[in-house]
């Protein structure tokens, strides 16, 4: 009987821990190929308007803001995404949520603009 609790208990802890196995090389913040370059995520935290797009729409503007080469440059791109944003949350009569930080001011702090 004690032999079957622990075949179940090695059976039980090789199914949870499989899916850490699964996971795409690299993780958390690797860049292409596993390297150490850097990623920010944009999010309904740090992403007026939100909930107002689409999946494509999202992942088309945390390519494009992941993109900009300077800091003015994302913040040209995070002016015009808000007044975008405003004016749909306005047709739709909603209220825009302020986002919680300012993604380019973090992804500056974090290196990503010379």
């Amino acid at each position: 009987m004690k032999l079957r609790h622990i075949a179940l208990l090695a059976v039980l802890g090789a199914s949870l821990a499989s899916p850490a196995f699964a996971q795409p090389a690299g993780g958390p913040g690797m860049g292409p190929g596993g390297g150490m370059g850097m990623r920010f995520n944009f999010d309904k935290d740090n992403t007026p308007g939100w909930a107002l797009m689409n999946a494509e729409e999202r992942a088309a503007h945390g390519t494009k803001m992941r993109n900009a080469k300077t800091y003015d440059e994302c913040k040209s791109l995070q002016t015009e995404h808000h007044q975008a944003m405003e004016a749909r949350a306005k047709e739709k009569g909603v209220t825009l949520p302020a986002p919680r930080y300012n993604g380019c001011d973090r992804m500056k702090v974090r290196g990503f603009f010379k």
